[in-house]
């Protein structure tokens, strides 16, 4: 279950922060933009998270 839990929170992070990258450069706010670029990684690194979870399966 913590497999899909990762990576349903990495999508979710992943989107958000793509989202303040957007508002952020099309309003010069800076600190917004970098606020979604840091969620995006964020979003992606549990994403990986999950999949090394999937991977190892019940082994670990």
């Amino acid at each position: 279950m913590g497999e899909l839990t990762d990576k349903i929170k990495g999508n979710i992070d992943e989107a958000v922060g793509k989202v303040k990258q957007a508002i952020g450069g099309h309003q010069g706010d800076s600190e917004l933009h970098d606020e979604g670029v840091a969620q995006q990684g964020k979003g992606k690194f549990e994403q990986l998270k999950g999949k090394v979870k999937g991977a190892l399966g019940d082994d670990i």
